[in-house]
């Protein structure tokens, strides 16, 4: 059940990609908006803009239709750089969206054009093991035990990859460790990473479908949908402390404004942060900023850290760890 639901994803993905490669440039439809989203976003989207098309609907008369883009964070941003035509992004990081901003496309200050930092809901990372836990996997540190394998994507392309890094990186930091200490046990545990997938939910394949690893470090999200597909072949086990993942969400202003889509683009983000936009939040496991609903979502409490652990800003973080030549190349160096 597992495999084929998994198959079935990607090939969405890939009849997704060649949809927009036939239309890439051309407006099809004066009534349709194109969310470029970040890869283990798929599910929810999918609730999320059938909800959206019947409340515009009912509020304004008219119908329209939200397609989506989904792959790595930054394979994203860059499709979107390179002129794939988003109303609006979706993706993992900070970072990805505010380079979309460097090149021209969006308003200085994006961030503060929506409620919450434009953050309808926040997520973190976690583990998925097999049944069993037979490793015996239960915080950061047993990731780097003798026998064990890691299923992680990589930070180059995945924003999923990225927040991974910085959860465990800040777990060394946040457990009193020094940076000496963080730079050691990340490269012990890259040397457990078989494969660096492209994207959250190849990782989940490789995981998964594939059955490679005994760890998959992923999105809460993803886990659990991962863990519910599984069929009771998977587990998940919340560290005590990880990273505070803040996917933010846009408007792609040079794009809205020669399509004409610009107050349909506002009304589909502001539609998250509605009561029944945040329920289809938690329904999907991202935890909601609507206080109410996150409370009566009863999610695991954690310890979350803000990635500024690991530098002052999101430009530095890029700068120091992901770049040509970085802490991250740096680490895989054997």
């Amino acid at each position: 059940m597992l495999r084929n639901s998994l198959i079935a994803f990607g090939l969405a993905y890939l009849f997704a990609a060649a949809a927009w490669v036939v239309s890439s440039g051309v407006v099809r439809d004066d009534h349709e908006l194109l969310n470029v989203a970040c890869d283990p976003t798929r599910e929810l989207w999918a609730e999320m803009n059938a909800a959206f098309v019947e409340d515009f609907a009912r509020a304004s008369g008219q119908r329209w239709a939200v397609r989506q883009s989904h792959g790595g964070s930054g394979s994203q941003a860059r499709g979107v750089i390179d002129g794939m035509p988003a109303d609006v992004v979706t993706l993992a990081l900070w970072s990805d969206t505010d380079a979309i901003r460097k090149a021209g496309l969006m308003a200085e200050g994006w961030q503060d054009r929506l409620p919450n930092r434009s953050l309808p809901f926040t997520s973190t990372i976690v583990f998925v093991v097999r049944r069993g836990n037979p490793k015996g996997v239960r915080d950061w540190p047993d990731l780097v035990k003798d026998g064990v394998t890691v299923i992680a994507p990589s930070p180059k392309t995945s924003g999923n990859g990225k927040w991974a890094f910085l959860a465990a990186w800040g777990a060394v930091l946040q457990t009193g460790g020094t940076e000496d200490d963080a730079f050691a046990f990340m490269k012990a545990l890259y040397q457990r990473v078989p494969v660096l997938d492209t994207s959250a939910r190849n990782a989940t394949m490789t995981f998964a479908a594939k059955k490679l690893g005994d760890v998959h470090l992923t999105w809460e999200n993803e886990a659990f949908l991962e863990v519910k597909e599984s069929a009771g072949a998977l587990e998940i086990v919340y560290p005590p402390r990880s990273v505070l993942a803040e996917p933010h969400v846009a408007w792609v202003d040079r794009v809205v404004q020669r399509k004409g889509t610009e107050a349909v683009a506002k009304a589909y983000l502001d539609f998250l942060y509605t009561d029944a936009g945040q329920e289809i939040i938690a329904r999907h496991r991202y935890r909601p900023t609507n206080p109410a609903v996150l409370a009566a979502a009863k999610f695991e409490p954690m310890d979350l850290f803000p990635a500024t652990v690991a530098g002052p800003t999101w430009d530095a973080i890029q700068h120091r760890y992901f770049r040509e030549g970085g802490v991250f190349d740096r680490i895989l160096t054997r």
